[in-house]
């Protein structure tokens, strides 16, 4: 049932003990070899007793499980498991299945992830419960109260019938707590909140939020993690007063008076419901009206409209794309920036655009004035820098409200002698190149590295944290950035380079740090300072050099390096027809030398530094 493919070609199988005080959740693992450091994936630690499914098929016929359980299983082409389960009568079993959590895109692989599905057999055989999904999450859950007690069946595959290795599950499945609703979805920050939560054996009707300092905009907290729960409550902290939403407020004549600025925290409570508010606007205020609902777990699908006192509609948004959310597939929440055109009342209908409601249809409404802002993100999370070398990551700029500031970005807390390259991302630009540097010397080894970036907002200065980042890929396609717990810096040893060039010894260097300008058209010349010969290659002229340039602006290139009294000058030029007056980067200049080892066996090897 194998098949060839390059993404799983090989194996290691790991022996990994848990300590038994170590942190529930979602944990990351890496595998570390002579050659560095590889991509996370996700490892969880749990209290429920475990079981493997081929352990199970390879065992006893007609073995049942005990549950409380958690079900690990891989279904490989063509593949359906099925797991026989003890149930009393009277249970309230939640089955909540991880499998797009634990490995969330396929680059090659439609719909570009394992599309679990899980069906319930009864005693004698007949389905009594099914799913795909839960809500807009591809992993599915079922919630099911047993009638009789008995064995049943549990089946799980692939909702077309596909299967290789990485189609890999975990299955929790007991009288486990499960939330279904939560309200509000979040309060303000410093201010103690209170939200009630429905769903599936809660030991308790209520959960206090975390409203104070440290933590981002959006929190998570795993809801009854020590019982083996398997529910992440997901909500927001503001800074913006807070207000309820008050029925009725479905049409104009209903509409709840509201003042600007401010957070709603409201429902749309049914199929069809419509809530309205009122606040006043002045001409030429910019306003933003923004739902925050899905990318806290709520199934609101949300359709923001502004009208003026005339009825006139001056701004409408369905949905709108958080590129922080690298997780969610169906982005739904919506999202008004504007002007206003003139002093008088405005009116905002908020509904579902599938005329879908109920109380899990919770949102927060925010109506306030832009406040520019920009998230971070590094690519990748995991970085491999030989000893005294240097390694690329790429830094992006994800801006909110119209943020258009220079970023610039610096290491925290770095251990001595690791350097970042000066690296800013300029004004309008999505992204930059940048380099982290190791010392000679220093051991191999893993470390956490901090890199944060600094801008200014308005006269204030402020730091954000840049987040390690995976770039991936969802069925040939479409690109996601997923957060990363941590950014590692693996330092490797010094690395055997068999093709004809190799990297330069330390020493070559730019003469001047200051930011490098040519003219539209023209060309403009950049020291390099350098030895006149490389110490550890003999007489090796500087004339041996070659010289690249790598993340430049659009239509500069590199057209002559000469070697002058001090060093070598690099001349650069932007081409009229191609490169844009204004463009701004973070070029990276690469410098590399003919090895003794002789050309054609390099360019046999074709590979080169």
């Amino acid at each position: 049932k194998r098949q060839p493919n390059a993404q799983i070609s090989e194996q290691v199988v790991l022996e990994i003990t848990v300590d038994p005080d170590a942190l529930l959740g979602d944990r990351e693992l890496r595998v570390v070899s002579p050659d560095g450091l590889s991509n996370p994936l996700c490892f969880q630690v749990g209290v429920l007793p475990e079981v493997c499914e081929k352990d199970i098929a390879g065992g006893p016929a007609g073995q049942v499980v005990d549950l409380p359980v958690l079900l690990n299983g891989q279904v490989t082409p063509g593949e359906t498991d099925r797991i026989r389960l003890r149930a009393g009568k009277g249970q309230h079993l939640v089955f909540r299945l991880h499998a797009r959590h634990l490995i969330p895109y396929l680059a090659d692989a439609v719909p570009g992830w394992f599309q679990a599905t899980m069906a319930l057999y009864d005693p004698n055989g007949n389905e009594v419960v099914w799913s795909d999904d839960y809500r807009f999450d591809p992993d599915p859950v079922l919630l099911y109260e047993i009638p009789a007690d008995g064995v049943y069946e549990l089946e799980i595959r692939d909702a077309i019938y596909r299967g290789r290795d990485d189609f890999v599950y975990r299955i929790a499945v007991g009288e486990l707590p499960f939330v279904t609703h939560v309200f509000p979805l979040g309060g303000r920050a410093g201010t103690p909140v209170t939200a009630a939560i429905q769903g599936w054996n809660l030991p308790t009707e209520t959960l206090q939020f975390d409203t104070g300092g440290a933590g981002g905009t959006i929190r998570r907290v795993a809801f009854g993690a020590d019982q083996g729960g398997c529910s992440d409550v997901c909500y927001a902290v503001d800074a913006l007063p807070e207000a309820t939403e008050v029925e009725p407020n479905d049409g104009t004549s209903e509409a709840q008076n509201v003042t600007f600025p401010l957070v709603v925290n409201g429902r749309i409570s049914q199929p069809g419901d419509i809530d309205v508010f009122r606040f006043a606007g002045r001409a030429g205020q910019e306003v933003v009206a923004e739902v925050v609902a899905r990318r806290l777990n709520s199934p609101l699908d949300s359709v923001l409209r502004l009208v003026d006192a005339t009825g006139k509609q001056v701004g409408l948004n369905d949905d709108c794309k958080d590129p922080e959310m690298g997780l969610v597939t169906h982005q739904a929440d919506s999202y008004v920036r504007l002007q206003l055109p003139h002093d008088g009342p405005y009116l905002v209908y908020l509904s579902d655009a599938q005329r879908q409601g109920g109380e899990a249809y919770a949102y927060r409404l925010h109506l306030r004035s832009a406040q520019p802002d920009v998230a971070l993100r590094l690519i990748p999370s995991g970085v491999n820098v030989p000893v005294g070398r240097s390694a690329t990551v790429t830094v992006r700029a994800l801006p909110k409200d119209g943020f258009a500031g220079d970023v610039d970005l610096v290491l925290v807390n770095a251990p001595n002698g690791f350097t970042l390259s000066t690296a800013r991302i300029p004004a309008g630009q999505g992204s930059v190149q940048a380099r982290i540097s190791a010392p000679s010397g220093v051991p191999r080894q893993v470390l956490p590295v901090q890199i944060e970036g600094r801008c200014r907002i308005g006269e204030v200065e402020v730091s954000r944290p840049v987040i390690p980042a995976e770039d991936m890929m969802q069925a040939f396609l479409w690109r996601f950035l997923v957060p990363q717990q941590e950014l590692l810096v693996a330092v490797t040893g010094p690395r055997a380079v068999p093709a004809v060039w190799r990297p330069l010894v330390p020493g070559i260097r730019l003469a001047n740090a200051t930011p490098v300008r040519i003219p539209l058209g023209g060309t403009t010349q950049v020291q390099v300072a350098a030895p006149r010969n490389l110490p550890d290659r003999g007489k090796t002229a500087l004339a041996s050099i070659r010289f690249s340039l790598s993340n430049r602006p659009r239509g500069v290139t590199l057209r002559e390096a000469s070697v002058g009294p001090t060093g070598v000058i690099l001349t650069l030029k932007a081409d009229p027809n191609t490169a844009l007056a204004g463009d701004v980067a973070n070029a990276i200049i690469e410098a590399s030398v003919e090895s003794e080892a002789g050309s054609e066996a390099a360019q046999s090897a074709g590979r080169k530094s």
